[in-house]
């Protein structure tokens, strides 16, 4: 039993991911990248265990500096997918949260929950002002997300972003603290 979760669903849970699960998240990574790579960077560089290892470090160095985080989401004991804190300046109020699932749990509310957390903890228990959402254009899944969490699409970066030779648009949505207090029937 893990020492630290939050139960998504019945057979779901969300928990911290940490550099001594490198290997659980290797072996997540060999099944979802081919569907992460073109919208989660570290995906791609993520491809054996000392590069794993280094992906969960670098966020547990940004949980330390309170700049970042990262949570994996596991189905039946299995890590299959997460949420993240990208970017979190609690001195600025705005963070930006990202997620990822692999196809084993798509479909499931599964990221939608979990992002609810981080929404919660963000602008409710830490007192942030905005969090951002940024999607390529062509993830539908991700622009899905983002409205079924209520965000509002603020604009599109054109060709802001690179991936494998390509320049591909970036979608930037947002919750802000009075929207999600409002959403959650006046919590916090």
């Amino acid at each position: 039993m893990p020492m630290y979760a939050v139960a998504l669903a019945e057979d779901a849970e969300l928990r911290p991911l940490e550099p001594w699960q490198a290997e659980e998240f290797l072996e997540h990574m060999d099944r979802a990248r081919a569907g992460i790579d073109p919208w989660i960077p570290w995906a791609s560089r993520s491809t054996d265990l000392e590069s794993a290892r280094a992906t969960l470090r670098k966020f547990a160095d940004k949980q330390a500096a309170d700049t970042g985080r990262i949570h994996g989401i596991w189905l039946d004991g299995t890590l299959v997918g997460g949420v993240m804190f990208v970017q979190f300046d609690a001195a600025a109020g705005v963070c930006e949260i990202g997620v990822w699932t692999e196809p084993a749990a798509q479909g499931r509310g599964l990221v939608t929950a979990a992002a609810r957390r981080l929404l919660d903890y963000a602008l409710l228990e830490r007192g942030l002002y905005r969090a951002e959402w940024w999607n390529s254009t062509v993830n539908l899944r991700s622009r899905a997300c983002a409205r079924r969490l209520g965000m509002t699409l603020d604009g599109t970066l054109r060709k802001h972003t690179e991936h494998l030779g390509v320049r591909l648009d970036l979608e930037i949505w947002s919750m802000l603290a009075p929207e999600w207090r409002a959403a959650r029937g006046g919590a916090g």
